[in-house]
């Protein structure tokens, strides 16, 4: 018996190695049955070894001649003082993140196995060795190993020594320079932009985690050979096995203690997903898997006394079928890990709304599809994929971390993950925008991490919020509502720090109105606007409730001009930044400067009007002199005798609300007296009985004490109207004039004070003078 299992070992072993040298890496499944017998579980679980060891070659599993043979042959190099600085640099400076080896080992094997399909488009012998195309990664975790192993163009002994050996020196810029010199790649131009590593320094991130690395390659040009370093030096010997690989490269990192936690399948599936889900070649994992099987129940050899017993036995129980054998077996198979396809890099029309959807969830982990999505190439200095989405809804804490970075957009290169950890590809109000952005133009130098650093970021970005705004000009109008209530903080926030797409988002924006309960765009005013209009009207309040009462707005809605009401904290801040809109310039009615189309007659009643209230304005700006800049009479007034209009470049009433409320922007109290001291326009109506009777009196006695008292009073009622704040005593003030005329229109005399309360005796109780007196010394003791 021991005879026969030698053999079938010895069987295996020998069509492993036949299959070795053919290079087509075996993908049968290894089972171990839990519940065998002892002797049975021994031989399965060598089996089991024998086949995991045909799925990949070990350089460290040389026999004792072999590795002797290896050490005689091997070529010794030491690398250069310079390169043994650079060396350093890469390990413990260049990555900051250790988990980028991986992504850097198998981009390289991706850019080799995209040199021999670009070789093969040309030569199909090429792929004769080995047809399959793809990268396998094996763990060993009993001895800290990690294979990293691709059916690509291999390296031959120049290569290792010239590619390997020398920092910054890459083998893919020097083979593109060679395909375009020989012009050799014609047709495969894409293939050859596909190609990532043009940097030449990935390779060494090996040694962040390894304190060893080991390189078996096979070249169709060249024999198998084995490169060898620890960092410090290296050595490149023919492998004395001969042609294990048929073609390609089997990297070998043996790990450092700290980092074992890479040798677990979940940490490897986890970095391939982060990374590299979107290569363009099957990623496959060597790792197990247990499932359940039913095996028929074994039939027993019945001796003569189980006879005479089942002779005994019914026959309707012998009829019952035996139940099958349920037991668990571990399967090791390669597993794929990057069956994830690049939406983006299809054409728009080749994919399902349902894709998009599915895309979106996975990419972002919301339950619900995309508001918006826009899918487009852009060309020109530089070219790039990019897949874009707007999700349904804002986070709430969206704003509390505004400016801050987010990982809302993926770039990649050439379908390899680089970050998503800087906020310059999207600006700060369009953070929202959730999406993934591929370039085969961008120069990976030597760390991909200052890639941002790059000049064409700057154009990538340029190129995306012009396509982001376009994408959301473009959203249907049944969702255009949901959109603005959950982004129209974003949209003006854009206007203000954007000046180079102020027009783009002005089309995006809309407001409340006088003319009705609907918010309307600033295009469908203009084309409301009366025929000499030339000013686009907005007055900002605190709801629309206040500025539909706003004495500024009295007499052009009355006059049927439309009014945009603004009623969001930073919506004056957003059109003070707008300077027009189709031609059509912005207009605070709430300030001083104010521009309304009159006809001649108009301006004849106006131009009467003020010579005739001359007495009052003048007496009006002598007495409240402290407050106001000026007095004089409105043409916007309508039902209200007075109002304080903002100088040109002075705060309205809105905007010293906003500016004083904001607890970053309070100052002190000097300040904020300043800031509240600035001096206002005072307007009034000529044709309010207030207004008239105060003009009467002014003339009769320009000292009348009631005269004086009614302008200051004029005068803080006209600052509440239009939304200033009372300075410092003058509220207490203002309740102290309106009080006294509340006493005279009662028919009380102004000097009627409250009566005067009675003082009241404490008279002692009977149950207080039959209480003993406490002596306070005792008390105190106590």
């Amino acid at each position: 018996m021991k005879n026969y299992l030698l053999l079938g070992v010895g069987v295996l072993l020998l069509s492993g190695w036949c299959r070795a040298q053919e290079g087509v890496p075996s993908v049968e499944e290894v089972t171990v049955d839990a519940d065998l017998g002892a002797s049975r579980e021994g031989s399965r679980t060598d089996a089991e070894a024998v086949l995991r060891e045909e799925e990949a070659i070990s350089p460290d599993g040389l026999s004792v001649a072999q590795q002797r043979e290896l050490r005689d042959k091997a070529q010794n190099f030491t690398f250069q003082t310079e390169v043994n600085r650079m060396m350093k640099l890469i390990i413990n400076s260049l990555y900051r993140n250790k988990e980028i080896f991986l992504r850097e080992l198998i981009s390289n094997g991706s850019d080799a196995l995209d040199k021999i399909r670009l070789l093969s488009l040309t030569d199909t012998d090429v792929l004769a060795a080995n047809p399959d195309l793809s990268i396998r990664i094996k763990a060993d975790p009993e001895r800290r190993l990690l294979h990293i192993i691709d059916t690509g163009v291999g390296m031959t002994r120049a290569d290792l020594v010239n590619n390997l050996g020398t920092i910054a020196k890459s083998g893919t810029a020097d083979f593109l320079s060679k395909m375009q010199d020989s012009g050799a790649a014609a047709g495969g131009a894409q293939e050859m932009n596909d190609m990532i590593g043009q940097f030449g320094v990935g390779f060494y991130s090996s040694f962040l985690v390894a304190d060893r690395v080991t390189v078996v390659s096979k070249h169709n040009d060249d024999k198998q050979h084995v490169w060898d370093s620890d960092a410090t030096s290296f050595s490149v010997a023919e492998d004395p096995r001969g042609d294990t690989l048929g073609r390609g490269t089997h990297i070998t990192l043996h790990l450092k203690e700290e980092a074992a936690d890479y040798l677990q399948p979940d940490t490897i599936r986890a970095l391939v997903k982060k990374y590299s889900q979107f290569i363009n070649f099957p990623i496959h994992l060597w790792a197990s898997r247990t499932e359940t099987v039913e095996e028929p129940a074994e039939e027993e050899k019945d001796t003569d006394e189980d006879a005479d017993e089942d002779a005994k036995v019914e026959d309707a129980a012998a009829d019952e079928p035996a139940e099958p054998k349920r037991t668990e077996r571990t399967v090791w198979e390669w597993q794929i890990m990057n069956d994830n396809k690049p939406l983006w890099t299809r054409k728009p029309a080749d994919v399902s709304d349902d894709e998009y959807a599915q895309f979106y969830k996975s990419l972002t982990k919301d339950t619900a599809a995309p508001l918006a999505r826009a899918h487009f190439v852009a060309e020109g200095e530089v070219t790039f994929r990019a897949l874009l989405f707007v999700p349904r809804a804002q986070p709430a804490e969206s704003f509390n971390r505004y400016g801050t970075k987010t990982d809302h957009i993926k770039l990649y290169v050439r379908r390899v993950f680089i970050t998503d950890e800087f906020n310059e590809l999207m600006p700060n109000y369009l953070a929202f925008i959730q999406g993934i952005v591929d370039s085969d133009d961008l120069p990976l130098n030597v760390s991909r991490e200052t890639l941002q650093q790059h000049k064409l970021i700057k154009i990538i970005k340029k190129k995306l919020v012009r396509k982001a705004l376009d994408m959301l000009k473009k959203i249907p109008d049944d969702e255009y509502d949901h959109f603005w209530k959950e982004y129209s903080t974003n949209v003006k926030l854009g206007v203000i720090e954007d000046p180079s797409n102020r027009s783009r988002l002005a089309k995006l924006l809309r407001f409340q109105s006088s003319r009705g309960s609907e918010l309307t765009f600033l295009a469908d005013y203009v084309t409301r606007m009366k025929p000499k209009q030339s000013h686009i009207y907005y007055i900002a309040g605190a709801s629309r409730a206040e500025v539909e009462k706003s004495p500024f707005a009295e007499r052009l809605v009355q006059a049927g001009y439309e009014v945009l009401y603004l009623t969001e904290p930073v919506d004056e801040y957003c059109l003070s930044s707008l300077p027009e809109y189709d031609g059509k310039k912005f207009q605070n009615i709430a300030k001083e400067i104010f521009d309304l189309d009159q006809s001649e007659a108009e301006k004849a009643r106006l131009e009467a009007a003020r010579v005739e209230f001359e007495p009052l304005t003048s007496w009006l700006g002598t007495q409240l002199n402290e407050w106001v800049t000026r007095a004089t009479v409105s043409r916007r007034l309508a039902r209200s005798p007075a109002a304080l209009a903002a100088t040109p470049f002075g705060w309205t009433g809105n905007m010293e609300r906003l500016a004083l409320s904001n607890a970053h922007q309070k100052a002190d109290d000097a300040q904020r007296r300043h800031q509240l001291a600035q001096k206002k326009l005072l307007e009034i109506n000529p044709r309010h009985p207030v207004v008239r009777e105060l003009l009467r009196r002014v003339r009769e006695d320009p000292d009348d004490p009631l005269a004086r008292d009614a302008a200051r009073t004029l005068y803080r009622t006209a600052a509440l109207r239009s939304g200033f704040l009372l300075q410092e005593g003058q509220a207490t003030d203002f309740a102290q004039s309106v009080e006294g005329m509340l006493q005279r229109a009662l028919g009380l005399s102004p000097d009627a004070v409250p009566e005067v309360e009675d003082e009241v005796e404490e008279v002692e109780t009977e149950a207080e003078a039959d209480a003993p007196e406490v002596d306070a010394d005792a008390h105190e003791e106590l």
